[in-house]
């Protein structure tokens, strides 16, 4: 379901009936069951046809896992990428040299498999935590690449996910100088997300024309504001990353910051990467409800940001509303522990369109009508500080028995 927060940027791009990541020029996907996990499909790729401009973000754990490190090594060669292969099941972390030797591994092969060069492919892996790749399984994954059964978005979009219950895909069309240019992505992520990069794997794809420098530039600015802006569970893991490939297969004129289109690109950008986001939210590990946290009024976007978070994070904000109780109090408390410099006397919150809080101090409201809100699937909450002009949005979910029933018995 797309948010409306995003009407006026829509206006410039139409979204694609069951677009996904290969819907860009030039880019094919596909996935298959290589026996990593016991029945669901756990391994997948996409390539361009031609190599692409790249950027990329990765997670902010320092046991940065092995895949991300290769990864960042075949970017840094020539900033530019054509193709990445991803597992499921098993994270390749906390693996020593023998993991990094599998990455290297799993990325030379999977290069030589599509016939390309090494350092134009990448590598992902997500799920257990500490466990060696079976590479004798993931060997019998590269062959079967070829194999044309296996071909199709929606496979690598279900490759990708652990907890997940369902695949996360997305792809727009907008017009630059004329041409026909599309963005698509898939993502994957249910537990263990949290600001600032966490276990979700993102990948975009786009057949516009743009130097590597500026999408970097996009894509940092844009995942502050999309991806290291949603939580689950507070917990920040060890894998993973979003990356974005640009082969200029749509031929357009190359795009910067002083392209006359450029806000059309960068807002195309932006609505899939936060859609991608906000899916991630919405499917957190046992949840029952997409939660969005809306702060204005704070003195600079920075504050508003920090506020956010504190709020989506609060385990106790997350079971209020689970369990429908309009408990604003748990607000209140993660706005004060936030640490930012505020005036409590100029705050007020609101449950959907319900004010239940006005300039510090409670204000009269129907328990039952906010119990009924609190009941719905997707639940907004805004925290109007004052008549300053920081903003921002965060988004994650209500956390639930099934959240500890899943993560209770994850190895077993």
């Amino acid at each position: 379901m797309l948010s409306s927060q995003n009407e006026d940027s829509q206006k410039h791009f139409t979204l694609i009936d069951n677009g996904n990541v290969a819907s860009a020029k030039g880019f094919k996907a596909g996935g298959l069951h290589c026996g990593i996990r016991k029945k669901k499909i756990d391994f997948g790729w996409f390539y361009s046809d031609v190599p692409a401009q790249v950027a990329g973000v990765y997670t902010t754990n320092v046991f940065q896992a092995a895949p991300l490190k290769v990864t960042q090594e075949s970017i840094a060669t020539e900033e530019v990428l054509q193709a990445v292969v991803v597992n499921s099941g098993i994270a390749n972390a906390c693996t020593g040299e023998q993991g990094l030797q599998d990455a290297y591994d799993m990325r030379k092969i999977f290069a030589e498999t599509i016939g390309v060069k090494e350092h134009l492919a990448a590598v992902a892996s997500t799920g257990l935590i500490g466990e060696p790749l079976p590479m004798d399984k993931i060997q019998y994954g590269m062959e079967q690449i070829p194999n044309k059964e296996h071909d199709g978005a929606n496979k690598f979009e279900t490759a990708i996910l652990t907890t997940d219950t369902k695949e996360k895909g997305i792809a727009i069309e907008l017009e630059i100088d004329g041409q026909v240019v599309t963005i698509g992505g898939a993502a994957k992520g249910s537990g263990m997300i949290h600001p600032n990069m966490a276990t979700m794997l993102a990948f975009i794809t786009t057949d516009a024309n743009i130097p590597s420098k500026y999408l970097s530039a996009a894509l940092k600015d844009i995942t502050n504001k999309s991806f290291n802006m949603i939580t689950v569970d507070g917990d920040t893991s060890t894998n993973d990353m979003v990356l974005v490939l640009a082969n200029g297969e749509a031929g357009n004129e190359s795009l910067s910051p002083e392209h006359k289109e450029w806000q059309k690109f960068y807002q195309a950008l932006k609505f899939v990467s936060e859609y991608l986001a906000k899916e991630i939210a919405r499917d957190g590990e046992g949840a029952s409800k997409l939660v969005e946290v809306n702060v204005k009024g704070a003195f600079t976007d920075e504050s508003a940001q920090a506020i956010a978070k504190s709020i989506i994070s609060s385990n106790l904000v997350k079971t209020a509303v689970h369990g429908a109780d309009a408990n604003w109090g748990r607000i209140i408390t993660a706005i004060g522990y936030s640490g930012v410099s505020l005036d409590p006397d100029s705050v007020s919150i609101y449950l959907g369109d319900i004010l239940v809080v006005e300039n510090g101090i409670p204000h009269p409201f129907d328990e039952e009508e906010a119990k009924q809100y609190l009941l719905q699937d997707e639940i907004k909450i805004l925290a109007q500080l004052g008549d300053a002009n920081g903003k921002a949005t965060a988004w994650g979910c209500d956390l639930s028995y099934e959240y500890v029933r899943i993560n209770a018995s994850y190895r077993t």
